[in-house]
C-alpha cells in the first residue's frame, strides 16, 4: 500500500518523516499541537489520517516506510498526543457510562435500544443512488478491507470463555478458514461489481475523516490493554446491530439492480451477526464482566463509542447528499 496524499501540515510532515525512516522531534510536537489545537478531533483530516498512518504500521504497512518504525518510540509518543485527543472526544460524545446491577448483556440491550441516531440504511435501503452507493462503499472500504482485524488485536488480552466467544465470532469473520469467504473479500467484491477499486487502502485519498475515525476508534481500543473491554463492547454493539441494518443494505442493492453475487457481504451478516448477538453479549462481555465486574462500564463504553461514531458517520454523509454535494473529498457536485 502506498502513502496516501497528507490532509495538513501534520500528515504531511508525519509521511516525510516515515520515507526518510525517522520521526523528528519537530513533527512529535507538530502532532501535539494539532492535538492541542483541533476544535472538532473526530471529524479533522490531517489529524485523524496522522492517527491512521500510525496504527496502519501495525496492520499491511506501506511499501516505502520501513516496517521497523512499527515500534519506534518517537512515532509511538506522536500517536500518544493523537490518541489522547481522540479519547477524550470520544468521552465528550457519549459521556459517562452509567453501568448498573443488571447483567451487560441486559445494560447493551438498554443502551442500544436508547439510541436516537439516524438511520443511514434506511435511506440507502429506499433512496440510495448507484452515485450514494459508490460514496458509501469508498468510505466503509477503510474499515471493511480490514474487517476484523482492528477488534482482532483485543484476542491476546483476554482470557478464558471471553476469548473463546471472541475467537468464535471473528472465525467467521475470516470465513471460517476460507480464504474466498473472508468478509473483507466478499466487501470487496460487492466494490468491483458497483466499479470501484477494491485494493487494499486504494480509495484512501477519496475517504472523508469520518471513515478513518471509525477504524482508528477501534485500533484505539484494542491496542491498549486498558481498553480491552471497550473493544469487546464495540465489537459486541457491532453484532448486536449490524443484521437488521445488512438486510436494508441489500435490499438498496437489490431496488438497483444487484443481484446476491453483488448481496452476498450483507446476506451474510444477516445471518451471522444474528447468531454473533448473544455469543458477544452473554458469552464474551458477559464472561468478562463475570469475572472483573469492575469492566462493565468500560464495556458500555465500548458500545457507546460505536453507537456514536455510526451516527457521525451517517449524519456527515446524509448531510452532504441532502446539500446535494459529494460526500467524499473534493468539490464534486451531486444531486440532492
Amino acid at each position: 500500500m502506498r502513502l496516501p496524499e497528507p490532509r495538513g501540515p501534520l500528515s504531511a510532515a508525519l509521511a516525510d518523516d516515515l520515507r526518510a525512516g525517522a520521526v523528528s522531534p519537530a513533527t512529535v510536537d507538530l502532532a501535539r499541537r494539532t492535538a492541542a489545537g483541533a476544535p472538532d478531533p473526530l471529524l479533522d483530516d490531517d489529524l485523524q489520517l496522522a492517527l491512521a498512518l500510525c496504527y496502519e504500521l501495525h496492520y499491511r504497512g506501506f511499501d516505502d516506510v520501513d516496517d521497523a518504525l512499527e515500534w519506534d518510540p518517537a512515532l509511538l509518543t506522536l500517536r500518544a498526543h493523537l490518541e489522547r485527543r481522540h479519547l477524550a472526544a470520544l468521552q465528550a460524545l457519549t459521556g459517562p457510562p452509567e453501568a448498573t446491577g443488571d447483567p451487560v448483556d441486559q445494560q447493551l440491550t438498554a443502551l442500544i435500544a436508547a439510541d436516537d441516531g439516524p438511520s443511514l440504511s434506511t435511506f440507502m435501503a429506499k433512496r440510495g443512488t448507484a452515485e450514494q452507493w459508490r460514496e458509501y462503499l469508498t468510505l466503509r472500504s477503510v474499515y471493511h478491507l480490514k474487517e476484523g482485524d482492528p477488534h482482532t488485536f483485543a484476542v491476546p488480552r483476554l482470557s478464558g470463555r471471553a476469548k473463546a466467544a471472541m475467537v468464535e465470532i471473528q472465525a467467521d469473520e475470516y470465513g471460517g478458514g476460507s480464504a474466498e469467504r473472508m468478509h473483507s473479500e466478499l466487501f470487496a467484491g460487492m466494490m468491483r461489481d458497483l466499479g470501484l477499486d477494491a485494493g487494499y487502502g486504494a480509495l484512501w485519498d477519496d475517504a472523508p475523516a469520518v471513515a478513518f475515525t471509525s477504524v482508528n476508534t477501534m485500533s484505539l481500543l484494542a491496542l491498549h490493554r486498558r481498553w480491552r473491554a471497550a473493544a469487546l463492547g464495540h465489537l459486541a454493539c457491532v453484532e448486536m446491530t449490524s443484521s437488521e441494518p445488512s438486510r436494508r443494505y441489500s435490499a438498496g442493492l437489490r431496488r438497483l439492480g444487484h443481484d446476491a453475487t453483488t448481496t452476498v457481504f450483507y446476506d451474510e451478516h444477516v445471518e451471522a451477526d444474528a447468531v454473533h448477538e448473544q455469543i458477544a453479549s452473554v458469552d464474551m462481555c458477559g464472561s468478562l464482566v463475570a469475572e472483573d465486574p469492575s469492566l462493565a462500564g468500560d464495556v458500555l463504553f465500548g458500545a457507546a463509542c460505536s453507537l456514536a461514531v455510526d451516527g457521525l458517520t451517517a449524519r456527515y454523509l446524509l448531510g452532504a447528499w441532502e446539500a446535494g454535494r459529494s460526500a467524499l473529498r473534493g468539490e464534486r457536485a451531486l444531486a440532492a
